[in-house]
């Protein structure tokens, strides 16, 4: 599996160890990511997802799954975070109405 952020996209980065002499050789900047499951208040459930720690932190901000889905653009998300995405906001518009 890719080591990408389900939810914001962010991916691994590649770049140069350089040594004291001035010696390069490649190497890859790692994203931190965690397993977490994070409830869904809509849906009623929890979802398992492969997040980094600074999406975590935005989630939390921005106070929950929900709300953190509604205002995210869909470009870096995962299939099944834009199938969730769709499914909160049809289940917040039929409670709406």
């Amino acid at each position: 599996m890719a080591r990408r952020c389900e939810l914001t996209g962010k991916d691994v980065l590649t770049g140069n160890n350089v040594s004291h002499a001035n010696n390069k050789n490649r190497r890859r900047f790692l994203p931190n990511l965690c397993h977490v499951h994070l409830m869904s208040e809509a849906m009623g459930q929890s979802y398992r997802f492969k997040v980094s720690a600074n999406a975590l932190k935005t989630v939390e901000r921005r106070g929950g799954l929900d709300a953190f889905l509604q205002k995210a653009s869909e470009t870096g998300m995962s299939l099944k975070a834009k199938r969730l995405k769709r499914q909160i906001a049809k289940r917040l518009e039929a409670a709406a109405a």
